[in-house]
Formats: C-alpha cells, sequence, structure tokens
C-alpha cells in the first residue's frame, strides 16, 4: 500500500513537471497568455513595468539659439494620453486584460517577441509541452522568428504613429523635415481628423524657419476654425510672437480685430488690447480721409475705452496713451480758431496725455535695450506732437521748447528743424528760421522732401524788403515742383486700381535698388515715391510688402527637398495671396497720399503766385516813389548785427561747405533789410500768439 502510494506520489511529480517544462520549437511574438506577476523574481534583471516622469529637453549646443521664454513649445500636437514614455522602456507584454489600445505611447517601436527562458536555452527538458509560454517572468532576449509588421500593439495607429514623427522632427529642429511632414499629413484627406494638429505644427515650423508670413498664413486657417478647436487659444499666443518680428506690427491687426470677441490669455490681454487700439486708431484714419466722420467718431473713441482698460503699470501703456492722445487732438482740432482750441477740452486732453507718455518714457536704468529704443522713439513722436498741439493754438514759444527737445540725428529731427522755422518766423526769430533752412538744404538730406521750405525762405525775404531775392527763390521753386505736380496730376488724373498706383512707386524702388539708370521722369517719380513715404502707414505696409517679397526670395536658398517640395508651392501661393492684399492696401494709401499732396502742392504753387505778385507790387511801388522824388531813393539798408556767441560756442564764417557736425547749428545773419527797422530779428509776436 505504502509503496503504491510512493509510486502515485513519483507520477504526480512528473506530470506536474512534463507540464511545467516550456518548449522551445514555437514562439508566438507579442502574445503572452500567462497572468503577469506581481512580484519580481529575485535574481531577475527585468526592466521594472513602472512609467517614468519625462525629462526636459536639455539644450543641444551653445551655438544653439534659446527658445524666447514666451514662445512656450510645450503645446505641441501631441494629446495628453500621448505625454507617457516611449514603449521600449518597458516590457513589451500585452494581456487580454488590458488592451494595448488603452495605453498609447509617444513613439512606438516594434513589440518584441517573447523569448524561451534559459533553462530551456541551456538543453532544458524538451518533453511534450504545448508550444505556449506561460512563464510568469519577463522574457530576456528576442526569438528570431516571426514578425506581424501591420500589427501595432504599442496602442497607436498608423495615422498618428506619422504625426508623431513630424512632432519629434520639430523637437529635434529639424523645421524643413516637419513642415513637410505636416504637409503630407494635411494633403491626405483620409486624416481629417489629424489635420489641425498637423496644421498648427507645420505653422510653428514655418516660425522657427523664419518664415513670419507663411507661418502667419497657417496660424489664421487654425483660427478661422473657431474657438472651440484645440489649438486656438494657442495660436492666438502666436500672432503675438510673429507681431515682434514682423517690421510692421500691423499686419496682424485685422486677424486680431477679427476675433476681437475672444478671451485672450492674460499673460497677452494688455498687448492685445493695444493692438486692437492701433487697429481702430488707423481705421478711424482711414475714415476720416473718406470722408465718414460719423463712422471715423465711433473708432476713435473705441481706442479711447481700450486704452482706459490697461493698466498704467504695463509696459503698453505708454503707447496706448499715446494714441489717446492723438484721437483727443483729433476731435479738438475741429476748431478752427486758436482761440477756440486753446479752451478746447480735447485739446487740453490731448497735452495732458503726451506730457504723461513723456513722464512714462523717461531714461531709467534696468530697462532693456529693446525696451529703452522703443520707449526713446516714442518719447521724440510725444514731444513733436506737444509741438504740434501747442503751434496749432498759437503758443510758438512752447512749440519751440518741445521742438527741441529732439535730439540731433534722430528720426524726427529734421521734421523739428523744418516745423522749428515756421514757429521762428512767427515770432519774428528770422535768422534762427534761415540757419535751419540751411541744414535741410545741405546735400545730407538733398533726398528728403521738404518743398514748403522754399516758400517759408521767400517769405522770410519778403518781410526784410528783399524782393529781388524772394523772386529768385520762387523761380527756384517752381524749377523743382512744377514737375512734380504735374506728374502727380497726371497719375491721379489716371484713376488706376489701387494695386498699380503702388506699382508704379515700386518700380522706382526697384531702379534704386539694381542702381539702374534713371531718366529726368523717374527722377520726378523718385520724390514722389519719397513724398508718398512720408506717411507712416504707408511706410510701414510698404516694408511689409518688401518683407514678404524677401520671404519669397529666400526659397531659393532652402535646401532641394524643400525648395521643389509641394509645400513650396502651397506656401509660395499663399504669399502670393497675401502681397496681392498688401499691395491693394498699399495702393489705396498711396493714392490717398498722392491726392494729398497734390492739392498741397497746388497751395504752395498758388502761395508762391501770391507772394511773387505782392513782390511785384512792392518792388513797382518802390519804382513810383523814386520817380516821385526825382533820385534814387533806398528801400533797404544795413542791419545792426553782432557775431558774438555764447562761450560754448565758436564762430565759423559760412563760405558753402557743409559738415556733419555743423548741422543744425547753422544760424544766418541779414545784414541789410527794410529801412525803418533796425535788425531782421524784431519782436513780431501779437498779444493773442503769445
Amino acid at each position: 500500500m505504502i509503496r503504491s502510494f510512493r509510486l502515485i506520489r513519483l507520477a504526480v511529480l512528473g506530470l506536474a513537471l512534463a507540464w511545467t517544462a516550456p518548449s522551445f520549437a514555437q514562439s508566438f511574438e507579442g502574445l503572452d497568455l500567462g497572468a503577469q506577476s506581481k512580484k519580481k523574481k529575485r535574481g531577475s534583471s527585468t526592466t521594472s513595468s513602472k512609467k517614468k516622469k519625462p525629462t526636459a529637453r536639455k539644450a543641444r549646443g551653445k551655438g544653439k539659439q534659446a527658445t524666447p521664454p514666451e514662445e512656450d513649445d510645450t503645446a505641441t500636437a501631441t494629446s495628453p494620453a500621448e505625454s507617457t514614455p516611449p514603449a521600449a522602456t518597458t516590457p513589451a507584454v500585452a494581456t487580454p486584460a488590458a488592451p494595448a489600445a488603452t495605453t498609447p505611447a509617444a513613439t512606438a517601436p516594434a513589440p518584441t517577441p517573447a523569448s524561451p527562458p534559459a533553462s530551456a536555452q541551456s538543453g532544458g527538458s524538451t518533453g511534450g509541452g504545448l508550444g505556449l509560454d506561460l512563464t510568469q517572468e519577463a522574457p530576456k532576449q528576442t526569438a528570431p522568428t516571426m514578425s506581424f509588421d501591420a500589427v501595432d500593439v504599442s496602442g497607436k495607429t498608423a495615422d498618428r504613429q506619422r504625426l508623431d514623427i513630424a512632432v519629434n522632427l520639430f523637437k529635434n529642429d529639424e523645421y524643413e523635415k516637419a513642415a513637410m511632414s505636416a504637409h503630407e499629413l494635411l494633403q491626405d484627406q483620409k486624416l481629417a481628423g489629424l489635420h489641425t494638429e498637423a496644421r498648427y505644427v507645420l505653422a510653428k515650423a514655418l516660425y522657427r524657419m523664419g518664415m513670419y508670413h507663411s507661418s502667419l498664413g497657417e496660424f489664421s486657417k487654425l483660427l478661422a476654425l473657431g474657438p472651440s478647436t484645440k489649438f486656438f487659444k494657442t495660436s492666438l499666443e502666436w500672432l503675438f510672437f510673429i507681431s515682434r518680428k514682423t517690421k510692421n506690427e500691423t499686419v496682424i491687426l485685422d486677424e486680431i480685430a477679427r476675433h476681437a470677441n475672444q478671451e485672450f490669455p492674460e499673460k497677452y490681454r494688455n498687448e492685445f488690447r493695444y493692438l486692437l487700439a492701433r487697429y481702430h486708431f488707423v481705421r478711424g484714419r482711414a475714415l476720416d480721409q473718406v470722408g465718414q466722420p460719423a463712422d471715423a467718431d465711433k473708432s476713435f473713441e473705441e481706442v479711447k475705452r481700450l486704452v482706459l482698460s490697461i493698466p498704467r503699470t504695463d509696459p503698453f501703456f505708454p503707447r496706448a496713451k499715446y494714441l489717446e492722445g492723438l484721437a483727443a487732438f483729433r476731435n479738438g482740432s475741429h476748431q478752427k480758431d486758436a482761440a477756440a482750441k486753446r479752451g478746447n477740452g480735447e485739446m487740453l486732453a490731448s497735452i495732458e496725455a503726451m506730457k504723461e507718455v513723456i513722464r512714462l518714457t523717461r531714461p531709467v536704468p534696468g530697462k532693456s535695450a529693446e525696451q529703452a529704443k522703443l520707449d526713446k522713439s516714442l518719447r521724440e513722436l510725444a514731444f513733436m506732437q506737444l509741438a504740434r498741439t501747442h503751434y496749432g493754438m498759437q503758443q510758438n514759444r512752447y512749440a519751440l521748447f518741445y521742438l527741441a527737445k529732439v535730439e540731433r540725428g534722430n528720426t524726427q529731427w529734421l521734421e523739428s528743424l523744418f516745423e522749428s522755422s515756421w514757429a521762428n518766423y512767427r515770432v519774428g526769430q528770422y535768422e534762427q528760421a534761415l540757419g535751419n533752412l540751411i541744414t535741410l538744404s545741405s546735400p545730407f538730406f538733398r533726398e528728403e522732401y521738404f518743398p514748403e521750405a522754399l516758400i517759408l525762405k521767400a517769405v522770410i525775404y519778403y518781410e526784410n524788403c528783399r524782393y529781388r531775392e524772394s523772386n529768385l527763390i520762387l523761380q527756384d521753386f517752381e524749377r523743382t515742383y512744377l514737375p512734380v505736380h504735374d506728374q502727380l496730376e497726371a497719375l491721379v488724373k489716371k484713376n488706376m486700381d489701387a494695386g498699380e498706383y503702388y506699382s508704379v512707386l515700386a518700380e522706382v524702388q526697384k531702379k534704386n535698388k539694381e542702381g539702374l539708370e534713371k531718366n529726368e521722369t523717374d527722377v520726378i517719380l523718385e520724390r514722389i515715391l519719397r513724398l508718398a513715404l512720408t506717411d507712416q502707414d504707408l511706410r510701414k505696409t510698404n516694408d511689409s510688402i518688401l518683407e514678404l517679397e524677401g520671404e519669397m526670395d529666400a526659397f531659393a536658398n532652402r535646401a532641394d527637398t524643400f525648395k521643389y517640395s509641394d509645400l513650396s508651392k502651397s506656401l509660395l501661393e499663399g504669399l502670393k495671396v497675401q502681397r496681392t492684399a498688401l499691395i491693394s492696401k498699399a495702393g489705396i494709401m498711396a493714392k490717398g497720399k498722392l491726392e494729398t499732396e497734390l492739392v498741397a502742392l497746388k497751395q504752395l504753387l498758388a502761395n508762391g503766385l501770391r507772394i511773387k505778385f505782392e513782390t511785384t507790387t512792392k518792388e513797382k511801388e518802390f519804382l513810383e516813389e523814386q520817380l516821385k522824388a526825382g533820385g534814387r531813393t533806398a528801400i533797404v539798408k544795413k542791419y545792426k548785427y553782432s557775431v558774438a556767441v555764447s562761450d560754448d560756442q565758436l564762430y565759423w564764417p559760412y563760405d558753402g561747405e557743409y559738415w556733419r557736425d555743423e548741422l543744425g547749428t547753422y544760424q544766418y545773419t541779414l545784414t541789410k533789410g527794410c529801412i525803418e527797422r533796425d535788425t531782421a530779428n524784431r519782436n513780431v509776436q501779437s498779444a493773442e500768439a503769445l
């Protein structure tokens, strides 16, 4: 009995050993039908199946450009579920209880097949097993047997893997490849569910390639899908990044205004309000030019409302406050009488707004170089606007005070010299006015457009009874600007499309750039171009067109795979559409500017004729007095003058040469003039003009 019991025990033990011995003859890749062990076998070297947190990507090298802090790349085209580490970091085991589709990985390598344990590989039992690996220990090696390439057990479809490839290329700074990969997805209509994410990757890649206008086109398409889409808010943020990279931030104003009702991220909310205020300011001024003052009033009121919503401590507040001051000046300038302007609340509000801008833009330590540059430019514009406001109110000495604040050589310096010449003329300081005009007529500024300077010079000579010199100056004015007037009139009368007006100016720019020889008509058109570009909005739009054309030309410098790709063709077509729209906009502004300047030039020519008539009349009266007196009668006499200067100045006689360090310091001395005066610089300011 005991013996039979022992035999039964041995038989059971043998069957158990035969059942548990694995077979190395078969291996089913990716299949594990056994339950996963909760404990790791002692001495096992398998990788832990715990997920690790993804770590931040480090900089690749010293020469790489650092990512701007505001351009957050964490919002890539991957979904939150895709932020898990790659499947290669865990055993490639898939169980029926936990299907792989529920835990997708960011990158999905092919699953590794299960291999037999070491005991089988080292000559273990080859008994008749079932061919299934039911061990609880994870395999160590891959058996080179069957492979099912069409099976993706990582939990991602092949389409999602294609998108991940584009994302990873972007993260590895391979922007051209990332852009082309994303564009391929966009061309496949079967992948419509991934198009939004693919376009987001494409837009960001184009931005990193420096193709800002192309990037803007792609972000515009994303925004057109509406606020319910995944990347709407982040696309709005990228608009601000683009505005800081382009020469003209107004290229995004239309896009900003289109989404004005959306809630912008708090970080960019004040910048958005400033840009929207600028949009309404530009729109209001355009409505004024086309004779729609009622609609323009609404735009300027919107400017004021938006400025009130920006905190005073915000970096964009000074620029917004400047727009508010301009809007108030526009409303107050409807008053024609100087006395009425001095008591007008809008004019006073404009003055206070500009003073606030000047206070906020004082040079202080701690500002970045870029911010200091912006503040300096804005401060200069505020000084100019204060001077113009006081000049319009006939407070000429206030105007001279603010014009003197513009530093020599700055952007507004020549304009300040010209405007101070008129203010000096009003207070009778003729010699200082003529000194400024000498600077404006120097060869250094021959390309600048100041036709009114010759009229002012003729008037000053007329005021000092120098009639012959006044006539000679007027003849010079007509010889220089009458052909410009005729060419302007011919252009305006053609009634061309808006784009054609810009094309005329663009042709002049092209000849200047290529150094081509210009005929007499081209020289006149070049003056008209400089005249048109005195409009700041037109100049900025022109800069945008040139920048966009430069981006189009840059395609030739790209790698051949990108240059001849379908993406390049698509982008070029998009840039052409943007260029056409900008040219149409620039053409409208150019036509309006040319029409305005034609009217102004007609007025100047008429004033010149009036001065010539007055001069001729005075000369006639003088000759009649000579005949009545029966002899020679003097009309002018030598003035009393002095060449004494202050201790920090040096008197140096002018003999026709110009030196850069002397520009702006000239003071013309009228040695003779009207016989009833002792000096040219008499006090002619009336009580009303004080």
